[in-house]
């Protein structure tokens, strides 16, 4: 536990002593109700500016400020705090240790000597002024929120739409060039390639320049790229401009889920997510029947593209017109500059623009600790590999519904398309699972002292598992004969589509819940991983049904996936021992059965003065006390 969590704590006993009645504890001599003592938090965080200077903390010392609401005795901002804490010493960046200079300070320029230092420096930090700061993106009203989760569900299934309707057009590109129907397929593998890389840039700098910024560029450049392909002369066009529409499309991928967590506290966050990834997922699945009329009628194949880009351009103009900024330090730093424009007072800053982009970190935190933790963290690992053999066939069944409904039934490519609402059906149920088994995972969270235990979320997981093995059988088994009606293989989708969904959602809420302050490199490692699955999958996919017929490849792909059930089941039962020896799980007795207690724990933060216990914002509070992540 460090300086600034024992602050917190001290803060938390002292406001408790001046509101509990009947204590025989001195009371500190009475102030105004509009004045409260302010506890040094995340603005307060000690970092290299871009001048040098470290700025000082005065531990122990407080300073009255006025404002409505006591923040330290309010749960939900000793929660903000923590959560403020954390995103800023997670932001690339951070440390500079490579940005060290054994140069002399230029001359400050006009004969004029260096200016003393700020006088307090932490004084001229801008924070939110208590837990009801309209500023805060959590404060805005319900219906602004729902606005923006709806337009954000849009943008993000565009992208996802994007990334399949092209396999509808493989054939008559392939056609049109000359080239074989593998090559055709390049564009939805290049697509999904650019899915891999894309979350590398896209994530950092929606860490330094908000969440806005980055959706409204690439949602413009996404949509500028899907027209070229949809004018490309030649096949190398079309293929190099897939690949960087895919590395455009990622942004709402990455950034998303990080908005609604900016958005939504964690007791309705959950259902937030749910909801965004279940867009996600039927986005795929929405576009093969779409696509497949489209390139039967008049139209052809690139209106496809053109297509996609008009959804673009629509996500692009709702983003740049109604989407606000949600990520609390770049908040900060608009009303930083308001504040200096409106009161000449250059001094007042955020802790954010103290920042300075260093490339070592970069890479670091983007790549090198991913790949540690994909290769080097058996949960990650196995997860990982779990995840991106069922991510490989949600791309693959775009072949297999071809074969089946196409080769067998004699369906045309549009038809052949309307067979995955099955699928879109079974990830409905799933999302509807998980939302309904939110009451019992709070229950639960209230009893453990606002902690999560990570395998709580495993039980959907292997749920989804038995399901989608089965669903893998019952499509090939009743796919490859013309007399079993269209119906049956069409309704295995409804099995399939409740594993992927059920096996997605919670292995990722798995993967955060186990690794928290490194949840970001963990889901990175996995998204890497699961990424070139789905590239790769679909190029052998007609292959391999052409060699071995429908049902002894879906038997293939059915045993594989049911060698992987036990991997939740595995975890599920040994997962807190593997936690415990790992050199970036934080473990506590919360969280880990047989941890070792920690007498520091920071935890009691989110007591309330009634002494209540706020679980969603005990939940949010730091846990351990590894504060610097492992280079």
């Amino acid at each position: 536990m460090d300086e600034v969590d024992r602050e917190l704590i001290k803060a938390e006993e002292d406001a408790q002593r001046h509101i509990s009645p009947g204590t025989n504890t001195e009371r500190a001599p009475r102030r105004a109700s509009n004045e409260v003592e302010r506890v040094h938090s995340a603005s307060s965080v000690s970092t290299s500016s871009s001048n040098g200077v470290t700025s000082r903390r005065h531990p122990g010392t407080i300073s009255r400020i006025p404002t409505q609401r006591d923040l330290e005795r309010h749960p939900t901002e000793l929660s903000r705090i923590n959560t403020a804490r954390s995103q800023h010493s997670a932001t690339v960046g951070r440390g500079l240790r490579s940005r060290e200079s054994r140069r002399p300070l230029p001359a400050f320029g006009a004969g004029k000597p260096f200016p003393p230092p700020l006088p307090a420096q932490d004084e001229y930090v801008v924070e939110f002024d208590g837990p009801d700061d309209p500023y805060h993106a959590q404060n805005w009203s319900l219906r602004k929120k729902i606005l923006t989760s709806a337009m954000l569900g849009y943008t993000t299934m565009t992208s996802a739409f994007a990334s399949s309707i092209f396999s509808a057009a493989t054939l008559s590109v392939a056609e049109e060039f000359n080239v074989s129907a593998e090559v055709g397929l390049l564009g939805v593998s290049l697509f999904v390639v650019g899915f891999a890389t894309g979350p590398t840039f896209w994530a950092p700098l929606s860490e330094l320049k908000g969440r806005r910024l980055p959706v409204v560029i690439a949602m413009f450049g996404f949509s500028v790229f899907s027209i070229a392909c949809a004018t490309a002369q030649d096949l190398q066009t079309l293929l190099i401009c897939r690949f960087f529409a895919g590395f455009f499309g990622a942004c709402p991928l990455a950034v998303v889920a990080a908005i609604f967590s900016d958005m939504y506290n964690n007791a309705t966050r959950g259902i937030a997510i749910t909801i965004f990834s279940m867009a996600v997922f039927t986005g795929p699945l929405l576009a093969p029947f779409v696509g497949g009329f489209i390139v039967q009628s008049y139209l052809g194949w690139r209106w496809t593209m053109y297509l996609v880009s008009i959804m673009g351009f629509v996500a692009f103009a709702l983003d740049l017109i109604f989407l606000g900024e949600t990520y609390p330090p770049v908040i900060l730093i608009e009303k930083a500059a308001e504040l200096r424009r409106r009161t000449k007072n250059w001094g007042i800053h955020a802790k954010q623009e103290e920042i300075e982009v260093d490339f070592k970190e970069l890479v670091q935190k983007n790549f090198t600790r991913p790949m540690r933790l994909l290769f080097g963290e058996p949960i990650v690992t196995l997860l990982s590999i779990y995840m991106a053999f069922i991510y490989g066939l949600l791309y693959l069944f775009l072949t297999a519904y071809a074969f089946v409904f196409q080769r067998v039934h004699g369906f045309n490519a549009g038809q052949s398309g309307l067979a995955f609402f099955g699928m879109i059906i079974g990830q409905l149920i799933a999302g509807i699972v998980v939302l309904a088994d939110q009451p019992s995972y709070q229950r639960k969270l209230a009893a453990n002292n606002g902690i999560p235990i990570p395998e709580w979320r495993l039980p959907i997981v292997i749920a989804g598992g038995v399901a989608f093995t089965g669903g893998i059988f019952w499509f090939g088994w009743s796919g490859y004969r013309a007399d079993v009606h269209w119906a049956v293989p069409a309704a295995s989708g409804i099995l399939t589509g409740f594993g992927l969904m059920g096996i997605f959602l919670q292995a990722l809420n798995y993967l955060v819940d186990a690794y928290l302050m490194f949840a970001a490199s963990a889901i990175a490692g996995n998204t890497f991983l699961r990424s070139l699955c789905g590239a790769g999958f679909p190029l052998f996919a007609t292959y391999m049904f052409n060699g071995m017929g429908i049902e002894w490849a879906a038997t293939l792909l059915g045993c594989v996936a049911a060698l992987l059930v036990p991997i939740p089941v595995i975890f599920y039962l040994y997962g807190a021992r593997i936690r415990q020896k790992s050199q970036f799980a934080p473990t506590l007795p919360g969280n880990t059965p047989g941890a070792a207690p920690d007498s520091n724990s920071s935890n009691d933060t989110a007591i309330d003065g009634d002494g209540a216990v706020d679980h969603a914002a005990a939940s949010n509070a730091p846990r351990t006390n590894v504060e610097s992540e492992k280079a």
